[in-house]
């Protein structure tokens, strides 16, 4: 029995990741287009049917781009807040929804999903951990800063999803507008790679076997930026030698990640 984890695509234009254990199968987001999800499940020998549910944590595009036709296809129910959920476009026709109550538990199959509150600028948006057979992880992206409760709730993960979107210079100096910069870097916009050092330096507990950097930003971020960052912060802590960095991509799945 084991717990398999593959990020299937992190960044502005779509995100989901795979979680698995031998009998059951979710997907965490529906960023990516139908034709996109099932060519990145075949790419690394996961079958693209037997799924049992997909988790949203929030209403932005790139979490929910393909949740329509995916939902449809794989004929599962979909979990999300009620407030996500009452703003999510979506065919009156299927009614597979499940509400989740951010702080309480359920049960998918042998999955124990918790959803947590982050603070973005999103209706509604959450995180999850996902525990099975003893193997806990976490998927964590979207959020302007590393709250209390996020720090609580990552503790003891073998496996670690966790947003790095920008490099604070590249950003100040890059092509967006002004607003759009002072969102990125709100408290309810996205973590930076200092901001995620930060954690990894001071709160991170070095539990986890895989730590993915996810989310990062094409425009104002590069992934040799984001990894160095990481790698320097993990150094600087007790422990932190035994976490193997990954980076996640918005055009190729991670490996398969396989724990237990």
């Amino acid at each position: 029995m084991s717990l398999r984890v593959c990020v299937l695509g992190s960044g502005s234009k779509g995100n989901s990741t795979l979680v698995a254990t031998a009998t059951t199968r979710l997907l965490v987001d529906a960023g990516l287009s139908r034709r996109e999800t099932f060519a990145r499940l075949a790419a690394v020998g996961e079958r693209t049917d037997g799924f049992h549910a997909i988790l949203i944590t929030h209403e932005h595009t790139d979490h929910t781009n393909g949740l329509r036709f995916l939902s449809s296809d794989l004929k599962v129910p979909v979990f999300a807040t009620r407030r996500t959920r009452e703003v999510i476009a979506w065919d009156p026709k299927l009614q597979i929804f499940e509400h989740v109550i951010p702080g309480v538990k359920f049960n998918v199959g042998d999955i124990e999903v918790t959803p947590f509150s982050i603070p973005h600028d999103a209706l509604d948006p959450v995180a999850f951990t996902l525990e099975s057979q003893g193997i806990k992880i976490a998927v964590v992206t979207d959020l302007g800063y590393v709250h209390e409760v996020v720090k609580q709730r990552v503790k003891g993960c073998q496996c670690l999803v966790f947003e790095s979107n920008h490099d604070l210079e590249m950003l100040k100096i890059g092509p967006y507008p002004w607003h759009i910069k002072q969102r990125v870097m709100s408290r309810t916009g996205h973590l930076s790679n200092l901001a995620t050092a930060g954690f990894l330096t001071e709160d991170f507990d070095g539990a986890a076997q895989v730590l993915v950097l996810a989310h990062l930003s094409e425009t104002n971020n590069h992934p040799e930026i984001a990894r160095l960052t990481a790698e320097q912060a993990l150094a600087q802590r007790t422990g932190g030698e035994r976490t193997v960095l990954h980076l996640a991509s918005q055009s190729a799945p991670t490996p398969v990640f396989h724990f237990g």
